[in-house]
C-alpha cells in the first residue's frame, strides 16, 4: 500500500504484472487523484525509465483526450505516478458489464479515433492502444487515452527481433511491424491496427486470434486473416466490419493513413444509421495521409525474394528421400553499399516465424576488422540475448542443452560470447592446447554450440553482412561447418560488396572450395533498380499514376542511379526542403522540375550524407564524428565518455540525429522520446541508419583529427576499464590506439601499445585467428625502437616469439624466418634462443610438416653443440624432445642415445 503524507489511499482499483493503481484524494484540496506505481519494491532501471518517460510524455500531450500529469514522486526505491481522476473506468471493464448498440459504438469509436489523431499530431505514437487504456465516463461524456509507458515520440522506429515473450505492448492488439518480424518500420499506422482490434472485439466479443502460445499468436498476426466481423455478429453491418477490417490489414500500406480517414467514414455510418440503414460505400474517400510515406515494398526483387523463400522452405522442411538430414545451404548476396542486401534477408522474417526458426544476424566492420570473428560472435551474442528473453522453463532447457553441447570447454565459448555465461553459468577453466589442437577445439565447441539450435523443430538462419571485412579465422569456420556434414537445419546466408572483391578474394576462394565439396550455393545478385520500377515506386508513394511521376521518376533516377537507399533519403530531401509538397484538402501531391534541378543536390550518396548531417547542430555533428569512430553499432555510457559529458546531455545531442532518421536506437532499454533525466543506469545502444551514414560523418573529421580521435578514444576506453574486464574488450581498445598510433610521438605510449597489442595478439592466436593475431603482434613489434632488446628485452622478447609462431600458423614462411632470425641474434640467453626454435618446432607440427619440425630440432641440438651422424636415430631423437617439449634443456640429454631406435624412416611420427 502506498503511504504518503499528502495523499489519502481510497481503494486499488487495477493491478498488472508490473504496476498497481490506486484511487486517491489530495487532502489539501480533496482532488480525486489516480496512483501507480511499480509492485516490485526494487525495480529495474528500465522499468524506472519507463515511468519517467510516461510522466513526460503525458505532461507534453497535456490534452483533453488524455489525463493531465500532476506527479512523479520519488518513493524510497520506486516511483509514483499521479494523474487526474476524472470518475471513468476501462472500456475493458465496461464490456464485461454491458453490451453496446451500434449507434452507442460508433459515437464512442469517433470519440476515441478523434483523441488518437490528436495525439498523432502531438507527434507521439501510443503503441498499446487497447480495450484496458481508454477509460470513460458515461455520466460525463468524457472519454481518455490513458498509458503512455510505452510510447514513442519519434515519427518511426525500427523494431528489432526478439522472443515474443518480451514484446512491448499487450500482445493480442499489436500491430504486426511491432513483432519486430516483419520487414517494416513502425509508424502512427500502428495504431490503426490496435484499434482495429479493439473494435473487433468490441463489436464480436471476442479477439480476432486465439492461439496455444506466443509464437503462434505472432504468426497469426503476421500471415492469417481474421474471420470478418459481420460473420461472427450478423448484427454488425458489413460497412462497420470493412472498416475495422481495413484497421487490421497486414501492412501500413493498406490501412487507414489518417484518424481523419477513420472518423471520417464513422460519421458516414452515424448519419445513414440514423436514416435508417448503413449502406455500402467507397471507404477512404477522406483519408488523405499529411506526411510522406514511402512505401516499404521491395521493387525490383520479386526473384530473389522467391529464391530465399525456396532455400529456407528446403531446410525446413522434411529431408529428401536419399538423405537423413536436412543439409545446410548457403546463400550469398552481392551488391553495391545501398542496394538492399540486408532489408532483403528480411523477407524471411515471416516464414522463420511460421516455421518456429531463430533468425540470427552479424555484421563485419571495416574500422575493426582485426577483431576475430567480429561478426559472427555478434550473430551468436544475438542468439544469447534472444534466449534470454524466453521464459524461465524454456531458459532452462536450452541451459541444459548447450551444457551437454559444450561439455567442461565452456570457457572456450564464454571467452569469444562473453553472454554465453548468462544462460550456462560460470564455466571451469580449461587447459592450454597447441595452435592446432586449439583451432580444433574453438571450432568444434563454435560447431556444436550453433547446432544446438539448428534442429527440424526450430531451424537456424545465420545472417552474415558485409562478409568482405571477415577475418580469415571466419571464412574457415564457416567452410567446416559447411562442409564436414554433421550440421543440419541451417541457412547461412552472407552478403558482401561485389565492387570491393576480386575473384581472389578470400570470400571468394571459400564459395570457390564449399562448391566443390558439394555445398548447396545460392547466388543472388542485386543490381540497381530500373527507370521503370523507380517510377511505380515513386507512383505509390504520391498516390498517382504513372504518367504523372515520370519526369520526375527521370530526375530521380539521374540522380540516384537506381540506389533504393539513396532514392529513400533523396524523396525525403525533396520532402524536408518543401520541394514535394501535398494539398492536404485534395491529397494531391505536386513539385516543380526546374526548382529540384535548381538545387545543388549531388549525386554521390556519402557526400549527400555528408550534407544532411551538416545541416544539424555543432554538438550534434560533434557526438556523430565521435560516433563513427567508435563503431556501429555504439553505446551511450562509451560515447559519454569520449564526448566528455554527460549521457543525458549526450543523448539529447543524438536526440536530432535519431529524429532525422540518421542514427536508430537499438535494443529493448530504449522508450522513443528524448530522454529528460540522467540514465546512468541505463544501457542504451544506438547503430547509424546505414553504413554510408557513418562513413559521412567520419568522412567530415579532417584526416590529421583522425588519428588524434581514434588515439583519444583509445586512451579513454583503456583508463576507464577495470582491469579485470579489460582482456574482453581489449580488441576495441587495441583497435581504436592503433588507428591512432601516429597522433603519439612518445616512446613510453608506444611500449604501452606494444604491450597491449601483445594480449591481443595472444588473444587472438589463442582463438585462432592468426591473420588478425599476426597484425597485431606485427604492429606491436613497429612500436618498439632500436634500443627495445636492452630497455623492454621481455616485452621484446615475447613479441617476436609470439609473431615467430603465428608467422607460420598464418602461413608467412619467410617473416617467419626474418623475426627467427632476429631473436636468436638479439637473445641474451641460451634458454630464450631455444624458446624461438620450440615455437617453430610446434608451429611446423601444427601445420603437419615434419621434416620441417626435423630440422629446426637438429638446430637445437647444432646450438646446444651435439652431434649425432647416425640418420636413422634422428626421428627417435626428435620424438622425444617434442614430447619433453624442449625441457630437457640444462639437463642430461645423453641417455637418448642409447634408447630403441626407429627402423622405419619413411613413417610418419607427427600427428596432430
Amino acid at each position: 500500500m502506498i503511504v504518503q503524507p499528502d495523499i489519502k489511499i481510497v481503494s486499488k482499483i487495477y493491478e498488472s504484472d508490473h504496476s498497481l493503481i490506486y484511487r486517491g484524494i489530495f487532502n489539501s484540496n480533496h482532488q480525486p487523484v489516480i496512483l501507480k506505481c511499480l509492485k516490485t519494491d526494487y525495480p529495474t532501471p528500465l522499468q524506472l525509465y519507463r515511468y519517467q518517460q510516461e510522466y513526460t510524455i503525458t505532461r507534453h500531450l497535456n490534452l483533453e483526450g488524455t489525463l493531465k500529469a500532476y506527479n512523479l514522486i520519488n518513493d524510497q526505491n520506486t516511483l509514483i505516478l499521479v494523474v487526474e481522476d476524472f470518475g471513468g473506468e476501462s472500456l475493458k471493464l465496461w464490456l464485461k458489464r454491458r453490451s453496446f448498440s451500434i449507434p452507442e459504438f460508433l459515437t464512442l469509436a469517433i470519440q476515441i479515433t478523434e483523441k488518437l489523431g490528436k495525439i498523432h499530431q502531438n507527434q507521439v505514437i501510443h503503441k498499446d492502444i487497447n480495450p484496458a487504456h481508454i477509460v470513460w465516463n458515461p455520466q460525463t461524456g468524457q472519454l481518455k487515452l490513458i498509458d503512455f509507458s510505452i510510447a514513442t515520440q519519434l515519427c518511426q522506429e525500427n523494431p528489432h527481433l526478439k522472443s515474443p515473450h518480451s514484446l512491448d505492448g499487450t500482445l493480442a492488439y499489436i500491430s504486426p511491424e511491432q513483432t519486430g518480424r516483419m520487414n517494416r518500420v513502425i509508424d502512427y499506422r500502428t495504431d490503426f491496427y490496435s484499434l482495429g482490434v479493439t473494435f473487433y472485439e468490441w463489436l464480436t466479443h471476442q479477439l480476432p486470434f486465439i492461439a496455444v502460445d506466443a509464437l503462434e499468436l505472432v504468426h497469426c498476426l503476421m500471415a492469417k486473416q481474421p474471420i470478418p466481423p459481420h460473420k461472427i455478429n450478423p448484427d454488425i453491418p458489413l460497412t462497420v466490419s470493412d472498416i475495422i477490417m481495413k484497421l487490421m490489414a497486414k501492412t501500413p500500406e493498406a490501412r487507414y493513413q489518417s484518424a481523419w480517414g477513420i472518423k471520417a467514414d464513422l460519421e458516414i455510418c452515424l448519419r445513414q444509421w440514423k436514416n435508417g440503414a448503413i449502406e455500402q460505400f467507397n471507404l477512404g474517400y477522406h483519408d488523405i495521409a499529411d506526411r510522406l510515406h514511402i512505401p516499404q515494398t521491395l521493387y525490383g526483387r520479386k526473384s530473389p525474394i522467391q529464391s530465399l523463400l525456396t532455400a529456407f522452405s528446403r531446410i525446413a522442411s522434411a529431408p529428401e528421400k536419399h538423405q537423413s538430414l536436412q543439409p545446410p545451404e548457403l546463400i550469398i548476396i552481392s551488391g553495391y553499399a545501398g542496394i538492399g542486401k540486408s532489408v532483403l534477408v528480411k523477407e524471411l522474417y515471416p516464414q522463420i516465424t511460421q516455421k518456429r526458426g531463430y533468425l540470427i544476424s552479424g555484421k563485419f566492420e571495416q574500422l575493426h576488422r582485426d577483431s576475430p570473428y567480429q561478426g559472427l560472435v555478434a550473430a551468436c551474442q544475438d542468439l544469447v540475448q534472444q534466449l534470454l528473453t524466453e521464459t524461465q522453463s524454456q531458459l532452462h532447457q536450452w541451459r541444459q542443452k548447450n551444457l551437454a553441447a559444450l561439455g567442461e570447454n565452456g570457457q572456450v565459448i564464454s571467452d569469444v560470447i562473453p553472454d554465453i555465461e548468462l544462460v550456462i553459468g560460470k564455466q571451469p577453466p580449461v587447459p592450454e592446447l597447441p595452435p592446432k589442437e586449439a583451432q580444433n577445439r574453438l571450432n568444434f565447441l563454435f560447431q556444436s554450440f550453433l547446432q544446438v539450435f539448428c534442429k527440424k523443430e526450430h531451424p537456424l538462419v545465420l545472417f552474415l553482412d558485409d562478409l568482405q571485412w571477415a577475418d580469415t579465422g571466419t571464412l574457415q569456420w564457416l567452410k567446416q561447418i559447411m562442409t564436414q556434414g554433421n550440421t543440419h537445419y541451417l541457412l547461412l546466408i552472407a552478403t558482401y560488396r561485389d565492387n570491393e572483391v576480386s575473384p581472389t578474394h578470400p570470400v571468394m576462394l571459400m564459395v570457390s572450395q564449399m562448391k566443390k565439396q558439394g555445398v548447396r550455393i545460392n547466388s543472388i545478385s542485386l543490381s540497381p533498380l530500373r527507370l521503370h520500377q523507380v517510377n511505380q515506386w515513386i507512383a505509390d508513394t504520391l498516390k498517382s499514376e504513372g504518367v504523372y511521376t515520370q519526369k520526375l521518376a527521370e530526375l530521380v533516377w539521374q540522380k540516384t542511379r537506381g540506389n533504393p537507399f539513396f532514392i529513400k533519403a533523396f524523396l525525403n530531401s525533396l520532402y524536408t526542403n518543401k520541394l514535394l509538397t501535398i494539398d492536404r484538402t485534395s491529397g494531391v501531391w505536386s513539385w516543380n522540375l526546374e526548382q529540384i534541378r535548381a538545387q545543388t543536390i549531388t549525386d554521390n550518396v556519402v557526400e549527400f550524407m555528408t550534407r544532411k548531417i551538416q545541416s544539424l547542430s555543432e554538438p550534434t555533428q560533434t557526438v556523430l564524428k565521435l560516433a563513427a569512430c567508435l563503431g556501429n553499432p555504439f553505446d551511450l555510457a562509451t560515447l559519454s565518455l569520449i564526448y566528455q559529458n554527460s549521457r543525458q546531455a549526450t543523448a539529447n545531442h543524438l536526440w536530432h540525429a535519431i529524429q532525422t532518421g540518421l542514427i536508430i536506437p537499438t535494443g529493448q532499454n530504449y522508450n522513443g522520446g528524448k530522454i529528460n533525466y540522467n540514465p546512468d543506469k541505463l544501457t542504451l545502444t544506438y547503430k547509424f541508419a546505414h553504413d554510408r551514414i557513418q562513413q559521412a560523418a567520419y568522412s567530415l573529421i579532417l584526416p590529421e583529427e583522425k588519428p588524434k580521435n581514434h588515439w583519444k578514444i583509445g586512451q579513454i576506453l583503456y583508463q576507464n576499464t577495470y582491469p579485470e574486464i579489460r582482456k574482453p574488450t581489449i580488441f576495441q581498445i587495441v583497435n581504436q590506439l592503433n588507428l591512432g598510433i601516429t597522433a603519439t610521438a612518445s616512446q613510453n605510449d608506444r611500449y604501452q601499445l606494444a604491450q597491449l597489442n601483445l594480449v591481443a595478439g595472444k588473444k587472438a592466436k589463442v582463438a585462432a585467428a592468426y591473420q588478425p593475431a599476426w597484425n597485431y603482434l606485427n604492429l606491436g613489434i613497429r612500436c618498439l625502437d632500436t634500443d627495445s632488446w636492452l630497455r623492454q628485452y621481455d616485452l621484446t622478447l615475447a613479441l617476436y616469439v609470439h609473431a615467430v609462431e603465428v608467422a607460420i600458423l598464418s602461413g608467412n614462411i619467410q617473416d617467419m624466418d626474418n623475426l627467427a632470425a632476429i631473436v636468436l641474434k638479439q637473445a641474451t640467453s641460451l634458454l630464450d634462443k631455444v624458446k624461438v626454435y620450440e615455437v617453430k618446432i610446434q608451429a611446423y607440427t601444427a601445420q603437419n610438416q615434419p621434416l620441417e619440425a626435423i630440422n629446426t630440432a637438429l638446430a637445437v641440438l647444432n646450438l646446444l653443440g651435439i652431434r649425432f651422424p647416425q640418420p636413422i636415430k634422428k626421428f627417435h631423437i626428435i620424438r622425444e624432445l617434442l614430447k619433453t617439449k624442449l625441457t630437457l634443456v640444462g639437463k642430461s640429454i645423453a641417455g637418448l642415445i642409447d634408447l630403441p631406435i626407429m627402423t622405419d624412416p619413411n613413417k610418419r611420427v607427427f600427428r596432430t
